[in-house]
């Protein structure tokens, strides 16, 4: 009988054995349920106040742009941002840090011809009420007023255009029999917020000396802003494409109109009890 050079369970000396390693179960899951709940805590408690101060600050702008037309009786209302967080501190506060309006078409304020506003963008620092709710103060402002070259040609009663400087308007005449003239004139700040135009030359065309003497009448009547509000001062005027950029300035500056139909109806509205400023600023 032929033997097997090896007894079963003998694989010799040098046999090697696989190396098993010694099995280990996963680490169990994790719930990460409470992380959610307490992360969707954390962002309730950081979004909930920041929206009330976000509706609260809608809320006050919408109050200040109905006060701001009423007041300055602009067709549509103007735009306005509250600017500073939070807004509910300011208000509790009474004052409002920085508000920010752009008003449009702002009419003129009689019929003596002064101009109307097309734009007037103001930057506010410290908006408050007055104590008896019949205005709007502000510690300080800064305002930028659009005035239409058309707007100046109807208070002057001369087509104004951009001239060939920043400080320089031309004006067109027309004359019989149907010759133009055109004239350049300077522009600058008088006080009392009034806009001078001053220095008219001919630059094209022959103007006789009788229209010399008309356009020197018409040029050394300078423009007052009247509807504006009390306390802006006007510190400078330049000419843009659209028409005269007005540059105002002011402290402790006043919403009213100076016009006396409006303080009386103002006057009237608060002796009824109904303040055209509204109850919020």
């Amino acid at each position: 009988m032929q033997q097997h050079p090896y007894e079963y369970g003998d694989f010799g000396a040098d046999t090697t054995y696989p190396y098993y390693e010694p099995y280990d179960s996963p680490p169990p899951r994790r719930n990460r349920r409470p992380v959610a709940i307490a992360v969707g805590a954390l962002l309730a408690l950081l979004l909930v106040p920041v929206a009330v101060d976000r509706f609260a600050a809608a809320q006050v702008e919408s109050r200040t742009a109905k006060a701001f037309q009423e007041g300055m009786r602009t067709p549509s209302a103007p735009e306005v941002h509250v600017r500073g967080f939070p807004v509910l501190t300011q208000l509790a506060s009474g004052t409002l840090r920085h508000v920010d309006i752009t008003a449009h078409d702002i009419p003129a304020s009689d019929t003596t011809g002064p101009l109307p506003v097309s734009e007037l963008s103001l930057r506010l620092a410290g908006l408050r009420k007055s104590d008896d709710d019949t205005e709007a103060l502000a510690r300080s402002a800064d305002a930028t007023a659009l005035l239409t070259y058309t707007d100046v040609s109807d208070a002057l009663g001369l087509e104004i255009s951009r001239g060939a400087r920043p400080d320089q308007v031309r004006a067109t005449v027309l004359l019989p029999p149907g010759n133009d003239v055109t004239v350049a004139a300077n522009v600058s700040v008088l006080s009392g917020n009034r806009i001078a135009f001053k220095d008219f030359q001919v630059t094209g065309g022959l103007l006789p000396e009788v229209g010399r003497v008309a356009l020197s009448k018409v040029f050394d009547r300078p423009i007052q802003l009247r509807n504006i509000p009390h306390g802006l001062h006007l510190r400078s005027v330049t000419t843009t494409e659209n028409g005269l950029s007005a540059r105002l300035s002011g402290e402790s500056v006043t919403f009213r109109s100076d016009d006396a139909s409006r303080n009386d109806s103002v006057r009237s509205e608060v002796a009824r009890g109904n303040s055209p400023y509204g109850k919020g600023i």
